[in-house]
């Protein structure tokens, strides 16, 4: 006996059904395929301890990094409260404390699980630099008390050093180059490529207590200790770079200030550099605490009376007192002081900060101005010729422009690249149409139980 038409219908049903499924499951094995998933995200954190504040930046980049090397992007910046890690040598205990806010913000930055693996590094400059020079005790002390406030946090803590001036005028040479796209680059095909050398750009450094200057020269550095060479993006990189401790603004402002005090005979001083109109007074003594100053006068318990005169001519001169320019007489590959250095070429980039209160330093511009001027024309070198290569930058690329971003990128060298995790995916063909086979899968089913639940026991 043959089969009803509503059993043919029940058995049609079952049959679509069978045959959705099975082309649904013969997409997914025979459409699926292997793929690479997204590259974990690593991070790291770098305190720059300058001479007059310190300053947290987050860093982040890709783990399967790019020919050894990071491809980083800044994720946060931090300014600390309080003034430098040097100014807390008599109560190094404090210190910790001024950095506990920035620490958590970037704590709560960065996911809980990378904690335990993220670096942590505290660079600490020309500051420290001159209170390591004066009281050594003192400047281990104050090394001492970050380690411990820093080695309680949950990343891991690299420590808490000197950075030498070449590293800091080297890593700020990488900075800039790298945020410019110079050292390497997204091409429009889709790969990273590597531009050419003779883009590369120099960097300048004018911090309160040095101030660096590091390019590449148009010949060999004859003066091997101020080389520095690294490897970046699979390509070696060989760079003059020197840092002038003493000669950052604020030092140099000061030591003005104290040679005009030795060339005086009382107590009140007239200062070229400060504006007409200006009077203030400080103590004798605080102008004698830094290691840059001259010999101090033997009574230091009195205070001075400082007036400007307004008077560019002679503020120059008294900048100039200030370099030994004379020591390079006849050397075309000097600059001052009898420092080596061969002649600049090509552009450079200054790192320009403003200072947070505007009306504290209004006396101090018309000096700073004319000192970054002496220095950069009369000390370094630079021309009319050359003079129109310097641009003034804080950031560049949505970055901060200083050593930390090149101390991140030399320190990925060291950081094991991970491989990207594999995973299954498929095509949005082949995905789209599986989800029609499994509808019709679906429908079909559902109307074969209705076929025999309703139709069929009628």
């Amino acid at each position: 006996m043959g089969l009803t038409w509503k059993q043919r219908v029940f058995t049609a049903l079952l049959g679509a059904a069978a045959v959705s499924g099975l082309t649904a499951l013969l997409l997914v094995l025979v459409g699926t395929m292997n793929v690479l998933l997204p590259p974990d995200t690593k991070f790291g954190i770098v305190f720059d301890a300058g001479s007059s504040h310190t300053s947290l930046f987050v860093y982040q980049w890709p783990a399967n990094k790019e020919n050894d090397t990071g491809i980083v992007s800044q994720a946060l910046a931090c300014q600390a409260e309080g003034p430098g890690i040097s100014s807390y040598a008599s109560d190094p205990a404090r210190v910790g404390e001024s950095l506990q806010g920035c620490l958590e913000e970037a704590l709560a930055l960065i996911p809980k699980a990378k904690h335990h693996e993220t670096p942590m590094f505290l660079g600490a400059t020309a500051g420290m630099r001159l209170l390591s020079r004066k009281n050594r005790s003192q400047a281990e002390d104050v090394f001492a008390a970050v380690s411990r406030a820093l080695g309680q946090s949950p990343v891991d803590f690299r420590g808490a050093e000197l950075l030498t001036g070449q590293d800091e005028g080297a890593f700020g040479w990488i900075t800039i180059n790298y945020i410019l796209g110079l050292l390497v680059k997204y091409s429009f095909s889709g790969e990273w490529i590597r531009p050419l050398e003779e883009t590369l750009v120099g960097a300048l450094d004018m911090g309160g207590a040095s101030t660096q200057i590091t390019f590449v020269p148009g010949g060999p550095i004859l003066d091997k200790t101020a080389q520095a060479t690294f490897r970046l993006y699979g390509a070696d990189h060989t760079v003059y770079t020197h840092s002038y401790l003493c000669f950052g603004r604020d030092q140099a402002l000061s030591r003005v200030l104290a040679e005009l005090v030795q060339a005086s005979t009382g107590l009140l001083i007239r200062h070229p550099c400060y504006h007409s109109g200006y009077r203030g007074t400080l103590a004798l003594a605080s102008l004698y605490e830094s290691p840059c100053a001259p010999a101090a006068p033997p009574d230091l318990s009195q205070n001075l009376t400082v007036e400007g005169t307004g008077n560019p001519g002679a503020c120059v001169e008294a900048l100039r007192k200030l370099f030994n320019f004379s020591s390079c007489d006849g050397r075309e590959d000097c600059a001052f002081a009898g420092v080596y250095q061969p002649p600049v070429q090509g552009q450079f980039y200054v790192e320009a900060s403003a200072p947070p209160g505007q009306d504290r330093w209004l006396r101090d511009y018309c000096a700073s101005g004319l000192y970054i001027l002496t220095l950069l024309v009369e000390g370094y070198g630079f021309s009319e010729e050359t003079w129109g290569g310097i641009e003034f930058r804080q950031q560049a690329g949505g970055a901060d422009i200083g050593w930390t971003l090149g101390y991140m990128l030399n320190l990925t060298n060291l950081i094991p690249a991970e491989a990207p995790a594999q995973g299954w995916a498929q095509s949005f063909g082949v995905w789209a149409a599986g989800v029609v086979f499994v509808v019709l899968t679906l429908a079909a089913t559902l109307g074969a139980v209705a076929v025999q639940v309703f139709w069929l026991q009628d």
